[in-house]
């Protein structure tokens, strides 16, 4: 492919990732444009200006942090390639985010080589999961031991964006305001939540989500 047209924008609001990932694109695709946003709103305002072709989004973004973010961008730019490159957990993460139009998910925790073979696949226009992520859904198909033992993989995809707000001190109001939910509905969520991660308060879902999200999402900024 011939990249001097091909344009990437980064959406990260960690300077160091952005300027990382911009050296590891631009050794693929020298002649290439990059863009950088530091939060959601900023990057919907390139996007609103500029064509880009591959779109490498943090998913604990400010402005974002919710699935609805990939509807929102595919609205601007129905064909432009979407990347999660996250510091959350693949194996609960990545297919909601592949089934909700990503085409790739990559963890930040790896190596060079992997971001490059995601970029690469997806230029290709297929859709990159990691080797590790490729094993969890062959085992899935064979065994539901492992779903049984995380109570995290029986959460919805709007639970677990509850639930990432909640475990980050949000108020059912702010989180209402968020994803644009009303607070009844927000709290019968938070009741689910509670339902099945077989918690009764704030303090005893933090403590599960940690013993069950390898990524540790409760600390990473």
């Amino acid at each position: 492919m011939k990249d001097a047209k091909y344009q990437v924008l980064i959406a990260d609001d960690h300077s160091i990732v952005r300027y990382g990932t911009a050296l590891v694109i631009k050794e693929m695709l020298p002649a290439g444009t990059i863009r950088e946003a530091n939060n959601f709103d900023q990057a919907l305002k390139l996007l609103d200006t500029d064509r880009f072709d591959l779109l490498v989004l943090d998913i604990n973004i400010p402005g974002g942090n919710n699935l609805q973010m990939i509807d929102v961008v595919k609205l601007r730019q129905p064909h432009v390639k979407i990347l999660i490159f996250s510091g959350y957990d693949e194996q609960l993460y990545a297919l909601r985010y592949l089934q909700a139009g990503a085409d790739g998910y990559v963890v930040k925790q790896a190596p060079e080589g992997e971001l490059k073979a995601a970029i690469q696949t997806i230029q290709n226009n297929d859709k990159y999961i990691s080797p590790t992520v490729k094993q969890h859904l062959i085992n899935g198909l064979t065994t539901k031991k492992a779903s049984a033992r995380n109570p995290l993989t029986g959460l919805s995809n709007r639970e677990m964006e509850v639930m990432q707000l909640l475990v980050k001190g949000a108020s059912v109001a702010e989180i209402g305001v968020t994803l644009s939910l009303q607070i009844s509905t927000v709290s019968t969520y938070k009741s689910r939540i509670f339902e099945k991660m077989e918690v009764s308060n704030i303090v005893e879902l933090v403590e599960k989500v940690k013993l069950y999200d390898t990524s540790s999402i409760v600390n990473y900024e």
